[in-house]
Order: C-alpha cells, then sequence, then structure tokens
C-alpha cells in the first residue's frame, strides 16, 4: 500500500466518522473533549482530584460515543477518563423532535 493509498482510506474513514457524528449528534446531551479524545454523552461526571501532584481530573462519562476512526465500536456504555491536562465538558442545547 502506498502512502497515497493510505492517505485516500484514512480520509474515506474520517469522512464517514465526521457524518456518523453528525448523524448521532441528537441522541447525546454533553460534548466532552480531553487532550486524546472527543466525546458525545447523556450523563458526565466530574471529579478534580487535588491528592496529586499535579491535580488530576476524573470523568465518569455514561452513554458514550468515541470520536475514534479505528474503533470498531463507538458506542459504548461506560467510559472512565482520567487526565492531566485541560478537560472542556459542554451541555449541548436541546433539539425539539
Amino acid at each position: 500500500m502506498s502512502e497515497e493509498d493510505l492517505e485516500r482510506y484514512e480520509a474515506t474513514i474520517e469522512l464517514a466518522l465526521v457524518q456518523e457524528y453528525r448523524a448521532v449528534l441528537g441522541m447525546f446531551a454533553y460534548v466532552v473533549e480531553t487532550e486524546r479524545r472527543f466525546y458525545l454523552a447523556n450523563e458526565v461526571n466530574v471529579s478534580v482530584r487535588t491528592d496529586t501532584t499535579p491535580a488530576c481530573v476524573e470523568l465518569h462519562l455514561t452513554d458514550a460515543w468515541v470520536w475514534d476512526m479505528y474503533r470498531p465500536a463507538r458506542f459504548v456504555p461506560k467510559v472512565d477518563v482520567i487526565t492531566f491536562k485541560d478537560v472542556n465538558v459542554e451541555r449541548l442545547p436541546e433539539i425539539d423532535l
């Protein structure tokens, strides 16, 4: 497989991921962004642990979707994340169906 073939393959996968994201966005209440991943979730619990140096952030996500183009199953019932970096949690606007 050439480098051009690999780039084309990754572009195709990423386009499919963007389309899936748009299709499932309305099913979730929160967007969560960490330094390594991007998540959609319906429940987010955040706690900051100051007993470590530096302090760390623990995230517990329920009913989640993970942005990862190489993951075969992106829908997961529970995700636990521990990070020492920035975390962004946003509540999505409710959509009337």
